[in-house]
């Protein structure tokens, strides 16, 4: 009786409910909340469901999943860890959280971005151009904020990053400026661009009237296949040299639409729109949702941090809406101010928003191909932003 009773209480005491924290139960908790938006109200599930179930695994203690041995030990020689082991004895998603941390994966989600990216709709309406830099003015609101509150230049650069909704982009611009806010960054970066349905509508129905959200866009002109593969090289070559940092990014979103668009790789083009990306994005999803422990997340500069990429999030669609309204007047009429919300970079999820919008107020509305436009300007948008925040305070 001795012996079973020794057995139960040392399967109490190594199980995970005498190491589970406070901390620990309100991540869960999160993580069942987006998961309920994920599958119940189908809110970006490919994004929603790996960072949840990351989220989740990450506060399940005792599993050692996120365990970093290279934190605690100096590395031998020979690659071995000083104090006994090796850096493959770290968690499993720690060792793929490598991934994270040295770019590759932000670089190959540029990759398969671009080759899904229909650049059409942004030739076909040059404006879209301007849309998309007015979605990038929360980056700069929350560099001042951020500034104001005590974060240094990097960390305001890394925080600000997060208005741009794309978060390969904050990602990279964190791992060069202030790779201490990594996990949060990201997490806050990826969390928000899944919640874009959440978020935006409320935005764009305050600062528009019924009237502009009725407006019917005409049909955009024909691009030929020739400006389709000469734009992706030329403005590749232009940026790279104004703002050469920026090429890991966005060099490997244009090779992406180039795939694409030149018609002599398509089985390329196929596994970097498909088999590539789907990898990517879970092993990114899961693993950025990992690094939200509760011990290391819920503490106030963390959550700062989360309220600040919230405000910029919320000032980038205010921009782009804005600039939306003015163009409206300008044109008479002829262009739907709800594109403009589009110009954060979150393809495509922010233009489908932006279709759904227009569908309420006016359901003979077609809004899908003209958000485009703005949408991957967003995206170029926010990788010159990055490249400049990185040039001016790395």
């Amino acid at each position: 009786m001795e012996l079973i009773t020794s057995l139960l209480k040392g399967l109490w005491e190594s199980s995970g409910f005498t190491l589970l924290t406070w901390q620990n139960m309100v991540m869960i908790g999160v993580a069942f909340v987006f998961l309920f938006l994920a599958i119940a109200k189908k809110f970006e599930p490919l994004l929603l469901v790996p960072i949840a179930f990351g989220i989740l695994l990450a506060n399940l203690p005792g599993s050692g999943i996120m365990d970093d041995l290279t934190l605690s030990q100096v590395f031998g020689g020979d690659g071995s860890l000083a104090g006994g082991g090796h850096w493959y004895d770290s968690g499993v998603l720690r060792i793929l959280y490598a991934g994270v941390k040295s770019s590759i994966f932000p670089c190959l989600i540029f990759l398969g971005v671009g080759a899904m990216t229909d650049f059409g709709p942004l030739l076909s309406n040059p404006v879209s151009l301007l849309l998309g830099a007015a979605a990038q003015l929360g980056i700069y609101i929350a560099f001042i904020i951020a500034i104001l509150l005590g974060f240094t230049p990097q960390e305001a650069a890394a925080i600000s990053i997060i208005g741009g909704a794309d978060g390969p982009t904050a990602i990279w611009l964190t791992g060069k400026l202030a790779s201490h806010l990594l996990a949060p960054i990201a997490l806050a970066a990826y969390s928000y661009m899944a919640l874009i349905p959440l978020i935006q509508p409320p935005i764009m129905k305050a600062l528009t009237t019924k009237k502009e959200r009725e407006v019917k866009m005409t049909q955009l002109r024909k691009v030929s296949k020739t400006e389709k593969i000469v734009f992706p090289v030329i403005v590749l070559v232009l940026i790279a040299l104004i703002l050469p940092s920026v090429v890991p990014l966005l060099g490997m979103l244009m090779l992406g639409n180039l795939f694409r668009e030149c018609g002599v790789v398509d089985r390329l083009s196929d596994t970097a729109q498909n088999a590539m990306n789907n990898i990517v994005v879970i092993l990114l999803g899961v693993t950025v949702g990992a690094t939200a422990n509760g011990e290391s997340f819920l503490k106030p500069q963390t959550l700062g941090i989360v309220a600040l990429g919230l405000t910029a999030f919320i000032f980038s669609t205010v921009g782009g809406v804005l600039l939306g309204k003015i163009l409206y007047i300008v044109t008479k009429g002829k262009i739907n101010p709800l594109i403009g919300a589009a110009g954060v970079s979150a393809v495509p999820m922010a233009a489908r928003v932006a279709q759904n919008e227009g569908r309420k107020y006016n359901p003979t509305n077609f809004l899908l191909m003209h958000a485009m436009g703005p949408n991957v300007a967003g995206v170029i948008g926010s990788a010159v932003a990055a490249g400049f925040l990185l040039l001016m305070f790395q």
